[in-house]
């Protein structure tokens, strides 16, 4: 793993991948890398643990099946899915896989994710994620401005 020591700087835009599927992996990375993403990737659950722990990434999308046999085995998905959104709300969580039809709100909602992405359209896949990041984006815009003004007021001096 030669980006396991990768250095991130304040205007990284850090992105992470959990895929088993070899071309998925590839069509991801390269998509993310076109849209200006540091990409990372996580080769175990564990692994992508500890990487998302010790990183603020913006992105992260994750294979239904990643080192799983089904979706209910999907380790990676259900920490995400069981995480306080404290924990993950600086991410757009994007899930990737054959079960889903795309941009279906009712299938993001129901796996705890921003959006899902059906593995049918790879060929759209970069344009999708800029869909589904700019969305959440703008989703959260409020959230994120109010949070950032509240740890402004909290950090200076009485």
């Amino acid at each position: 793993m030669a980006d396991r020591f990768e250095f991130i700087s304040t205007t990284d835009k850090p992105a992470l991948l959990a895929f088993s599927t070899p071309e998925w992996l590839e069509a991801a990375r390269t998509a993310l890398v076109e849209l200006g993403y540091k990409v990372h990737t996580a080769a175990t659950h564990g692994d992508f643990l500890v990487r998302f722990s010790q990183i603020q990434y913006q992105v992260v999308v994750v294979e239904e099946l990643f080192a799983a046999n089904n979706i209910g085995e999907n380790l990676t998905l259900k920490s995400l899915q069981t995480m306080p959104m404290s924990q993950r709300r600086h991410a757009t969580v994007i899930l990737f896989g054959d079960s889903f039809q795309t941009f279906t709100p009712l299938q993001g909602f129901e796996q705890s994710v921003h959006a899902v992405i059906n593995s049918s359209e790879l060929f759209l896949l970069k344009q999708l994620m800029e869909k589904a990041i700019a969305e959440n984006t703008l989703f959260l815009h409020s959230f994120r401005e109010t949070q950032a003004r509240m740890h402004s007021m909290n950090s200076q001096p009485d």
